[in-house]
């Protein structure tokens, strides 16, 4: 066996038993981790693949934390079933609102989408009929499958992990196929595309949609695990949140949206405890991390890999 399979082992090995040797409050950073992932992992595939700038996300990760939470508590949807409707709702709306939007390019396309994350906040709290508002929604059931159902932190790590790892999977799969080649050539020069053949409005619409299933993904899972969604977590405070995790991780790279999910939900939690300083210690720890690591965490590794490697 390889060395690198041995590596893969091991770290799936270290995961699958993790629950086991950590508290309840430590497991719940995992969980909120993999969530961020999952974002990431999406949001990666519209700005470090196809070179599309989004400060919308946060409004499809509550359309999917919504959907799950209004279905289930008032309708009595079974939860897969709202998970379901949740991501062909976002699927709709990131088509609506992805047509006119991905025309624009650069600070022009950020501003628009900003929009969008802003109209989907002040629809979450003003539609109080539907979301109640800033009172929120409680009692959301547990995640569950006919007679299967996640009751446990230790349940929802593993189907977080799995999901998160299957959302990575299905990346890699994409951006190593003739479509990811495409959105490359969009990413990096979309005249010389569309010179070649490729329709640049087509693919980034595709991805636009398929980062937005992501988020609902994400929201979904998230409103069942917490049994609770108010409009609080999906402000603009979330965009920028997911855009910081690429960075820190390695913005364009597979395992950049997971690396950075770690290591910034991790150090947000470190850091509550400075209390009124932690906002500021937290942008300096930022500023550091991107200053010594421009690529991100996943950049720095292959650059050490590249100086360790013997020559020729």
């Amino acid at each position: 066996m390889s060395s690198r399979r041995v590596g893969v082992v091991s770290v799936l090995l270290v995961l699958a038993l993790l629950p086991f040797g950590v508290g309840r409050y430590h497991l719940s950073i995992l969980i909120l981790t993999g969530l961020h992932a999952i974002m990431s992992t999406g949001f990666n595939l519209l700005v470090g693949y196809t070179g599309q700038l989004s400060f919308g996300h946060n409004a499809f990760v509550g359309l999917g934390a919504y959907s799950s939470a209004v279905l289930t508590t008032r309708l009595g949807w079974p939860p897969l079933l709202a998970l379901l409707a949740g991501l062909g709702l976002s699927w709709i709306v990131a088509l609506l609102v992805g047509v006119p939007t991905l025309r624009l390019r650069g600070h022009y396309l950020a501003m628009a989408t900003a929009g969008i994350g802003v109209i989907g906040y002040v629809l979450f709290s003003e539609l109080e009929t539907i979301t109640r508002g800033f009172i929120g929604i409680g009692n959301i059931p547990a995640l569950s499958l006919g007679p299967w159902s996640v009751h446990s932190d230790r349940g929802y790590y593993y189907t977080i992990a799995l999901l998160t790892f299957g959302g990575l999977w299905v990346c890699q799969r994409l951006v190593s196929s003739r479509v990811g080649r495409a959105l490359a050539a969009v990413r990096d020069d979309e005249q010389a595309a569309r010179a070649s053949g490729i329709d640049p409005a087509r693919y980034k619409l595709r991805v636009f949609v398929l980062s937005a299933l992501y988020a609902s993904l994400a929201g979904s899972l998230y409103a069942h695990w917490v049994a609770y969604v108010s409009p609080e977590p999906f402000g603009l405070d979330l965009a920028i949140l997911l855009i910081v995790i690429l960075f820190v991780g390695g913005i364009g790279t597979l395992w950049g949206p997971l690396v950075g999910a770690l290591v910034v939900t991790v150090l947000g939690e470190v850091l509550r405890v400075s209390k009124g300083f932690n906002q500021l210690i937290f942008g300096v720890l930022l500023v550091v991390i991107l200053v010594v690591a421009p690529r991100g965490v996943v950049g720095l590794g292959r650059a050490f890999r590249a100086r360790r490697a013997p020559p020729g």
